[in-house]
């Protein structure tokens, strides 16, 4: 008798974890409730037909300064900041590197990171200044 409870509950839990594949019914433009499968996919082409066709208002009158110069940098408290809000025991990237052995560097894996990320923008700035010369 013991067993068949243990079965029964480990049943209901795998029952429980089943991802729900598709809809039941849905509700069209007009209210009323569709349970076919053809009405929902049509109700759905509809759908988004209409929201990717409309038109959006717009005045015209938005405006923004151009930034000239280059970019700023990045300081040394806004990545102790970030390495502060990072969260512990995660996988690393593609470096290798867990925020655990940034963050126990101190100010050395900062001008680390900050090295590594002014290179990475030197570069893009002189491919962009290469680009636009060329044109």
């Amino acid at each position: 008798m013991f067993y068949n409870e243990i079965f029964l509950i480990a049943k209901q839990m795998v029952k429980k974890r089943q991802d729900i594949t598709g809809l039941n019914c849905i509700k069209g433009a007009s209210g009323k409730a569709i349970v076919d499968g053809k009405g929902i996919k049509d109700s759905w082409k509809e759908y988004m037909e209409k929201l990717m066709n409309e038109e959006n208002e717009w005045d015209l009158k938005i405006s923004a300064e151009v930034k000239e110069g280059p970019a700023d940098c990045i300081r040394m408290a806004e990545v102790r900041a970030v390495l502060k809000k990072m969260k512990r025991l995660k996988a690393p990237g593609l470096s290798g590197l867990v925020a655990e052995m940034i963050q126990t560097t101190g100010d050395i894996g900062i001008q680390w990171i900050l090295d590594i990320v002014c290179l990475q923008c030197s570069d893009v700035v002189g491919w962009v200044a290469g680009r636009a010369s060329s044109l």
